[in-house]
């Protein structure tokens, strides 16, 4: 196999998703290339970490912070569903 290639496959080797003889043959690869090495090393405890680290929940609340933040910086975004109507003031009506 070719580097290119290898380099490739490194992502599907951290998330342990290749056949045993693929893995086999990348590890193999690796033993004479220090960057495949590292690039597999590094990236297969990054994927450990997340999976072992505790899920963020992320809130209605804090997608309208970061929208917020966004619109501070000035940019202006178009999200394809309807603002939430608890983000409009309801007014008294008086007759």
């Amino acid at each position: 196999m070719n580097k290119e290639f290898m380099k490739k496959l490194v992502d599907l080797y951290a998330g342990d998703e290749l056949p045993t003889e693929l893995k086999d043959e990348l590890e193999t690869a690796a033993f004479g290339d220090p960057e495949l090495s590292h690039d597999m090393s590094t990236l297969k405890q990054t994927v450990q970490l997340l999976k072992e680290s505790d899920r963020a929940e992320f809130t209605e609340e804090s997608f309208q912070r970061v929208l917020m933040k966004i619109y501070a910086r000035g940019v202006s975004i178009e999200t394809r569903s309807p603002s939430p109507s608890h983000l409009q003031y309801h007014l008294p009506i008086q007759s």
